[in-house]
């Protein structure tokens, strides 16, 4: 088995739809919450699909995708908490100090391929990305279930799933995600 990740460029866009929205509905997910407001989505575009292609031209692509075997099993939206303005103007999930950290906001992986091992080499590469662009820092917001959660489409990952791939706690938001709260864990940079 061979893991990669890559950035979701516009030569991987449609890697990254397959992943997130295979049968390219106009009203699914395309993980934009906390990238766009509806006004901005207008201004990229006017769709969903077009906003997002339009992220993916950006310097800073938001997000990456990671693939088994050359095949694109999962995505992670990563960014400079700066370049994601839902997150950075959140009252909600606010900055615990002033590190120019990069944040996870959701992480999915492909039907079919749930339940085996994807996660843990996402992340790792969703790190090793904002490493390479000098991130300090890398963090996430997951939530500490007491049992399964609901993951039928994107979320925001479990405290376990983050502490697997040396993530650690540094504090709470006063966010809440599947009804429990979100922990603010991060992974600092070499």
């Amino acid at each position: 088995m061979t893991w990669t990740t890559h950035p979701v460029t516009l030569d991987r866009f449609d890697d990254f739809a397959d992943v997130i929205n295979p049968n390219r509905r106009a009203t699914h997910c395309w993980c934009l919450s906390h990238r766009l407001r509806s006004k901005d989505i207008e201004e990229l575009g006017g769709d969903r699909e077009q906003a997002m292609r339009a992220l993916c031209a950006r310097e800073h692509p938001p997000g990456v995708v990671t693939y088994l075997d050359g095949v694109p099993v999962g995505w992670c939206n990563i960014g400079p908490r700066a370049e994601i303005p839902r997150l950075a103007g959140s009252k909600l999930i606010r900055p615990v100090d002033d590190v120019a950290v990069w944040s996870i906001v959701c992480v999915v992986v492909r039907s079919g391929h749930r339940k085996q091992g994807v996660t843990r080499p996402l992340i790792e590469g969703a790190v090793a990305y904002a490493a390479s662009h000098g991130a300090p820092a890398v963090e996430a917001h997951p939530v500490n279930p007491p049992g399964r959660m609901d993951t039928t489409m994107a979320f925001v990952g479990t405290r376990s799933m983050f502490e697997k791939a040396g993530f650690r706690v540094i504090g709470a938001t006063d966010a809440v995600a599947s009804k429990l709260p979100r922990l603010v864990m991060r992974r600092d940079l070499p």
